[in-house]
């Protein structure tokens, strides 16, 4: 007679082997949780760099356009080769430390397209081009958000009346 021995019939370390198979899958799933959530925290954290400078570009404007001393190109203290940097008169306050720049444009004539105002009116067009650049408010970042926005201001100036 034949004795053959059931290999396969004893179990006693089977447990073992699948605790440290499922312990393993468990530690690769928890690994790429943490590189995901730290992934996603990166990226929010440039979001909020991005938009930080976006919003301070943009208050540097609001702040320029408010005061329409700032479009006076005939002002020579002010205006040099038609640029302006408006940030240098103590009438601008800048708390968002934007940088900017506007530009009288003097190529530019007459009245803007589709603003129904006649060319040949009692008016005189002046075209600017306010170009503004902020930057990401954190002190601690390394690597900061930029972001430049330009846009055209038209002043209407009346022009004096002859013949009174």
């Amino acid at each position: 007679m034949i004795k053959t021995i059931p290999v396969l019939k004893n179990e006693s370390g089977a447990v073992l082997v699948v605790a440290l198979i499922m312990m393993v899958i468990l530690t690769l799933i928890g690994i790429a949780a943490s590189f995901t959530s730290i992934f996603e925290v990166i990226i929010s954290g440039h979001k909020r760099g991005s938009t930080d400078a976006f919003f301070s570009a943009d208050s540097g404007i609001q702040i320029v356009v408010a005061n329409v001393d700032n479009f006076d190109p005939t002002d020579t203290t002010k205006y040099v080769n038609n640029k302006y940097n408006p940030f240098t008169d103590p009438n601008n306050p800048n708390p968002t430390r934007a940088k900017m720049t506007i530009t009288f444009d003097t190529a530019q004539q007459g009245a803007p397209r589709g603003m129904g105002f006649s060319a040949t009116g009692n008016y005189e067009f002046r075209h600017f081009l306010i170009e503004s650049t902020g930057q990401d408010q954190i002190e601690s970042a390394t690597n900061k958000s930029t972001c430049t926005i330009e846009q055209k201001v038209i002043r209407i100036v009346p022009t004096l009346q002859g013949g009174n």
